[in-house]
């Protein structure tokens, strides 16, 4: 699914507007039956409904939808903020539709800001994508209000205030929803972390924009579905052997970290790796070799830390190294060599990542190099420097694989998997529960065990990230978020695979 900017979103109101030889009323009023469809589907006629519209489209979608309501036997009050002498023509349309019972209050002042309880539930249509400027003035009071009254607010399209496309200014007022439905496609500030109080929960509803233009239209972000990720996944076949689903080669684990190895080897295990072999330090053998019995198990020279590399390394077809291996002058040394001799691709996670990141003689191996990199936001930034926002972060996540020619998987909620192409694919699963030590060894075991599959770097990224999610989701069912560990991750790796090999309801 791409992510449009909002201005090509205009643009594909218009080419809609013109393929079907329909007016933009009537795209109005299509978006506004989606919503409230959406909004029936979630609160009962009995509720009370204060809807605030603004004098653009936004404003006119409101207006639509407050009718619309009414007609449904909703307790619809709207309201008209700010002045709508100049107001766009399909506000005005959509404000001679209001039936004469239902009556807006205009609120032009400060001191006629309604007073809401809690209890009531409220839209918001003052700003829709266009907004190019903070929400001050009577809108920000406006907004400020909404959001002190505590009720439950539900935006239209996305939450007044906020910029879709790029960093919103300090100075204005955004409202907090707690309900966002975007027409269509999401939009890219639904998938940034800094914009969690603002959006919530987000949905998307269609609305029937032209597929055609969709389909042209030029983006290098991209919303990772269910069904992009099944047409990635591929079945067994049935004459298939161990040797068919590759050897990985995992060079994990320290003193007191032993852990890591662990669950990035049964992480690895269950993700459909033919072969496993595993190498630690010589204090680890014990361990892999009772809590990972279907692993090889190799022992490194040094009892506690990594320092050297196995000695026949062809045999392998992928290279997982970092959970728990530490930051000694041996582990850099080993790195070093392997970025200098191994020829397969290489997924690299933690303290690899931040040996990497304090060294520039590491940083001048990796290019020409087939890299996958699993930072979280803080590694990240040890490899790039200091970012300003999300938005920031993005954009150095572009370039940073634009010049070393790598994958990058940038961790958290929504996780980017950034490529060489400088295209960026936002996930869709995953959950709070995941913000726990050890979910990161998890998906480099599985990233690790796809690449040793012989799915490319850019199918394994997005696939392990998707199955990782949605193994946490179906453990959100069992367990929440709260109790969640990074062992009941893996044992919902199994069902995440079946949940992907059903067909879609």
């Amino acid at each position: 699914m791409k992510i449009l900017t909002s201005a090509q979103t205009r643009e594909a109101d218009a080419y809609t507007i013109r393929e079907e030889g329909i007016s933009s009323t009537d795209l109005m009023e299509r978006a506004a039956k989606a919503f409230t469809g959406w909004f029936e589907n979630k609160f009962q006629p009995g509720a009370e409904v204060h809807l605030f519209c603004g004098p653009g489209n936004n404003g006119g979608d409101g207006l639509a939808v407050a009718r619309l309501l009414h007609e449904r036997k909703y307790k619809v009050q709207p309201y008209l903020v700010g002045d709508t002498s100049k107001a766009s023509d399909d506000f005005n349309v959509n404000l001679q539709r209001l039936p004469q019972e239902l009556q807006p209050i205009h609120v032009e002042q400060e001191d006629a800001i309604p007073a809401l309880d809690s209890h009531v539930l409220v839209i918001d249509a003052l700003f829709g994508t266009g907004l190019n400027r903070p929400a001050m003035g009577l809108y920000g009071k406006v907004i400020e209000k909404l959001n002190s009254s505590g009720a439950t607010i539900s935006s239209i399209d996305i939450p007044s205030g906020l910029f879709s496309d790029s960093q919103t200014p300090d100075e204005g007022a955004i409202i907090r929803s707690k309900y966002t439905i975007s027409f269509e496609l999401p939009k890219l500030a639904f998938l940034l972390p800094q914009h969690e109080p603002y959006v919530g929960e987000w949905h998307v509803v269609p609305i029937g924009l032209s597929q055609k233009f969709i389909a042209a239209a030029k983006s290098d972000v991209y919303c990772t579905r269910q069904e992009d990720v099944q047409q990635l996944l591929r079945p067994r076949k049935k004459f298939s052997h161990k040797g068919t689903y590759g050897h990985a080669l995992l060079l994990c684990g320290g003193y007191g970290k032993m852990g890591a190895a662990v669950l990035a080897a049964r992480a690895c295990l269950r993700s459909g790796i033919g072969l496993l072999t595993v190498q630690v330090p010589q204090a680890g053998y014990p361990i892999l070799q009772t809590a990972v019995p279907e692993a090889m198990t190799l022992t490194d020279k040094n009892r506690k830390h990594l320092s050297e590399l196995p000695q026949d390394m062809d045999k392998y077809n992928v290279i997982g190294i970092g959970p728990g291996i530490g930051t000694e002058r041996v582990t850099k040394t080993a790195i070093g060599q392997l970025l200098a001799t191994a020829p397969h691709p290489i997924i690299l996670d933690a303290d690899a990542i931040n040996l990497i990141a304090a060294s520039e003689k590491l940083k001048g191996q990796l290019y020409k190099k087939k890299l996958i990199f699993t930072p979280h936001p803080k590694e990240f930034e040890r490899l790039v420097g200091k970012v300003k926002n999300d938005y920031d972060r993005l954009q150095h996540l572009r370039e940073f694989c634009l010049e070393y020619g790598c994958y990058v998987v940038l961790k958290g909620s929504h996780t980017a998997v950034g490529t060489p192409e400088g295209k960026v694919y936002m996930n869709t699963t995953g959950n709070p529960g995941l913000a726990t030590g050890g979910t990161g060894d998890v998906l480099t075991g599985i990233i690790t065990a796809l690449v040793g599959q012989q799915y490319t770097l850019e199918e394994a990224c997005r696939l392990g990230v998707f199955i990782h999610g949605l193994a946490a989701d179906l453990a959100l069912q069992t367990v929440g978020d709260i109790a969640m560990t990074a062992s009941d991750v893996i044992d919902h790796l199994p069902k995440a695979f079946l949940h992907l090999t059903r067909p879609l309801p």
